[in-house]
């Protein structure tokens, strides 16, 4: 795109990350965004708890800079943020849930990305993009050969420097890299790892237009069946098929191996291991970047789902619809029938109705009836005096179901299955039968899990009255 003058003005009046820099309420957006959103790599937030962390942060700010900036309530500002006219924020309901969620539209993102870039770096790695380049330029050199000869000359080459290097170190000869160049390198890997987050966002975002443009269509459509169905495909294909489809495709089963995983977490935990990498302080998020990987594209998998499930709904409303529309032609055409069978036919057969007009006068419609207005009663409400406990009301078991599912993540990524009882010997109950139950309910809905009825364990946990409590059950097993 050419920086043009008229071009960067549109862009200052409709681009929504410019309109976000731009906009009086930036610093409180960018750092609150942030926070909850990039930092922890949160894809959706439901809206009780998103206005709750604005709350704290308004709260936070209003005690530090006084009690007048920022004076609107979190809910209003979230509205605000989430209107068309704003485009910061995706307003939006879960399939099966009545509460709004919350997402991050990929320009509020590429806005705080460059904000963060503005900080200053007490480190600047140049060495590691210098190489990455140059590798990237040898990918596409010899990647696009087509001479076998030239190939070849290429491939024995690189075994010739291999052959080198072996003999090097088995005479003890190692060269390793020093901690500039490998703090350099983490440094790369922490800046591209992160990109590949915000990218995911902007795939997501694509694949929803389209599903969108979608719903409109079907919406609208009042031809054929088959023309819509090839229209849609089209639009589908020409995503999929596109550069940024199939970059998308590549990397999900290049990620989905196996192998691959347990080679990224390896390597992983080697380097931040290192201690040039530990002087760098690196983000703990970092050790299961991997997984924040497969998250994100998780969501943009269900995005893609979400469009063949309303191709497969149009098709099912639209074959309901025909079938029953044919069913009652044919129902009619066989009462006629055994109604006239055994008579002599006289007179007119089958007859159509002439088509007129239906006239309706308008003194023929009925006049406004006013609504009868309801009686209150206004008697004064009565001042109990009965004694009510009310410690019942603090009593409450409030059991923290992402702790619970953080738990049984981290477990996973050491053993390939874990049972139950294992779970709550490395993280004892809290809440009882409560926390018990919760387990079960994960067993069943988030994990995959299987049950063996032949064998029984037995848990134990404190209860209030420091007494032991237990509960025997089938032996519960979550696998990776």
């Amino acid at each position: 795109m050419l920086l043009e003058h008229d071009t960067l003005s549109a862009m200052r009046t409709s681009h929504p990350a410019w309109r976000l820099l731009r906009a009086d309420q930036a610093p409180l957006i960018a750092a609150f965004f942030h926070r909850v959103y990039i930092a922890p790599n949160q894809r959706l937030m439901p809206q009780a708890d998103l206005v709750e962390a604005l709350e704290d942060e308004l709260f936070t700010l209003r005690e530090r800079l006084g009690p007048d900036v920022y004076p609107k309530a979190a809910q209003e500002y979230l509205n605000d943020w989430a209107a068309n006219d704003k485009g910061w924020l995706r307003k939006f309901y879960r399939q099966g849930s009545d509460e709004p969620h919350y997402d991050l539209m990929p320009a509020t993102e590429k806005a705080i990305t460059w904000l963060v870039g503005l900080a200053e770096r007490s480190f600047v790695g140049t060495e590691s993009r210098l190489l990455t380049l140059f590798e990237l330029l040898k990918q596409m050199t010899e990647g696009s050969e087509t001479d076998v000869e030239r190939r070849l000359v290429e491939l024995e080459r690189r075994r010739e420097a291999i052959d080198q290097e072996i003999a090097k170190v088995k005479e003890g000869n190692v060269t390793v890299l020093e901690d500039t160049a490998l703090r350099d390198r983490f440094q790369q890997f922490t800046n591209l790892a992160r990109e590949l987050l915000s990218d995911f966002r902007e795939v997501e975002h694509n694949f929803r237009s389209l599903d969108r443009q979608t719903r409109e269509r079907i919406a609208l459509w009042d031809g054929s069946k088959a023309d819509l169905l090839e229209e849609i495909m089209q639009q589908r294909d020409r995503i999929a098929f596109s550069d940024q489809g199939r970059s998308f495709r590549a990397f999900w089963d290049f990620l989905m191996s196996s192998r691959r995983q347990e080679e990224l977490t390896i390597l992983l935990e080697r380097a931040l291991a290192l201690p040039a990498v530990a002087t760098l302080n690196p983000d703990p998020r970092t050790r299961r970047i991997h997984y924040d990987w497969l998250e994100a594209g998780e969501h943009t998998q269900r995005t893609v789902a979400q469009l063949s499930e309303q191709l497969r709904r149009f098709l099912d409303d639209t074959a309901w619809l025909e079938n029953k529309r044919i069913i009652e032609i044919l129902r009619s055409i066989e009462g006629r029938a055994l109604t006239l069978s055994g008579q002599t036919i006289s007179g007119d057969f089958i007859s159509i109705e002439e088509p007129y007009a239906d006239i309706e006068l308008p003194m023929e419609r009925p006049l406004y009836r006013p609504s009868v207005k309801p009686k209150i009663n206004s008697r004064k409400i009565e001042s109990g005096d009965d004694a009510i406990d009310a410690t019942v009301l603090f009593s409450q078991v409030i059991v923290d179901k992402p702790a619970m599912v953080r738990h049984i993540r981290h477990c996973l990524q050491k053993e390939a299955q874990i049972s139950l009882s294992r779970l709550i010997e490395l993280k004892p109950l809290t809440h009882g039968l409560a926390e018990l139950v919760t387990y079960l309910q994960l067993a069943g809905d988030t994990f995959r899990s299987t049950i063996d009825d032949e064998a029984l364990e037995t848990v134990y946990w404190s209860g209030d009255k420091a007494e032991r409590k237990q509960a025997t059950l089938p032996r519960v097993i979550f696998m990776r």
